[in-house]
């Protein structure tokens, strides 16, 4: 990419679109192009195809997604079905339309399914069937993910779909009810904390791995994954499989290890209390990120390093 290119970030106000316009700033990309919700509603196709064909941008990021955990998933599930396949399809569409030389797609690992082998490789998409508590997400992202390919194919467009691991980092949600569990135990921990609580209550049986990424990390990836020269960039996306890499950490860990860890981290010294009663969602999500370290690119914050920095921001925006 040219540090003049003409490059749309769409969601650039949540956790991994504001991660990846800092890191393109850091690179020197100046001539970037954002639109609030308010500006440009990007499930609105009439609206989409009129800021493509005004804006032209040569690269595309697509971060803007609806996301959330376990309760938000299964409370809202048409509401993660619809909004996230109504905002690809028609960021999808009109950037091929608009001739964009490249894009990014951003996804998740909930993509993958539920019991398949671990870790993760990318060509276990569609192996098996998937967690029930975050279905309608995934399919909405599979999809994606089939529409980069299918435009690959039949357009010669050259749309790349990434797969991070479970993200955080500053930006994210808080929200007890919505968020995913890494930003939940943050705030339950600091409210334990602050209250003078002896115990805190996490959901489940504390047995099932996770692997977190810092979102500075995946934005340094997404960049890296998008600014690769051309030999390398085409192998990614025409090899006869879905064009797809993984971005993880490279290590996972249990979530009553997870919740230790955040405690410590917090300086809250209280029991951790696991009900049972909840569900655990996935036994284990852990990405083979193979391809993307073979290109060059790994992970670099080590992970109470990620967390600290994470805490601060909460700090700063929930005193």
């Amino acid at each position: 990419m040219d540090k003049l290119s003409k490059i749309y970030v769409a969601g650039h106000r949540g956790l991994a679109g504001s991660a990846i316009v800092r890191q393109l700033n850091q690179k020197g990309y100046r001539n970037l192009v954002f639109r609030t919700h308010a500006e440009l509603e990007l499930s609105d196709q009439a609206a989409v195809r009129d800021f493509f064909q005004n804006e032209r941008p040569d690269y595309v990021f697509i971060a803007a997604a609806k996301v959330g955990g376990i309760v938000a998933n299964s409370s809202y599930p048409a509401e993660f079905v619809h909004s996230n396949l109504a905002v690809q399809t028609n960021v999808l569409h009109e950037s091929w339309r608009a001739g964009v030389k490249r894009l990014l797609f951003l996804g998740s690992s909930c993509i993958y399914p539920r019991d398949c082998p671990q870790p993760i490789k990318e060509e276990y998409l569609l192996t098996g069937p998937l967690e029930a508590t975050n279905r309608p997400y995934a399919v909405a992202k599979i999809a994606g993910i089939e529409m980069c390919w299918s435009y690959n194919r039949q357009y010669g467009t050259r749309f790349l779909a990434a797969m991070p691991t479970n993200l955080y980092g500053p930006g994210d949600s808080y929200d007890l009810n919505n968020s995913h569990v890494l930003p939940a135990l943050i705030r339950k921990m600091h409210e334990a904390k602050k209250g003078g609580l002896d115990e805190t209550v996490i959901w489940g049986t504390g047995t099932p791995k996770r692997e977190f990424l810092y979102s500075e990390d995946m934005a340094e990836a997404c960049v890296y994954l998008l600014d690769l020269p051309d030999a390398k960039f085409a192998e990614l996306i025409s090899d006869g499989h879905p064009p797809l890499v993984n971005i993880g950490f490279g290590e996972d860990l249990s979530i009553a290890e997870l919740a230790r860890t955040v405690a410590r981290v917090i300086g809250f010294g209280g029991r951790l209390r696991f009900d049972t009663s909840k569900p655990d969602g996935t036994p284990r999500k852990f990405l083979d990120s193979g391809k993307i370290n073979a290109l060059g690119w790994k992970a670099r914050t080590r992970f109470e390093e990620g967390i600290a920095a994470a805490y601060k921001d909460f700090l700063s925006r929930f005193p």
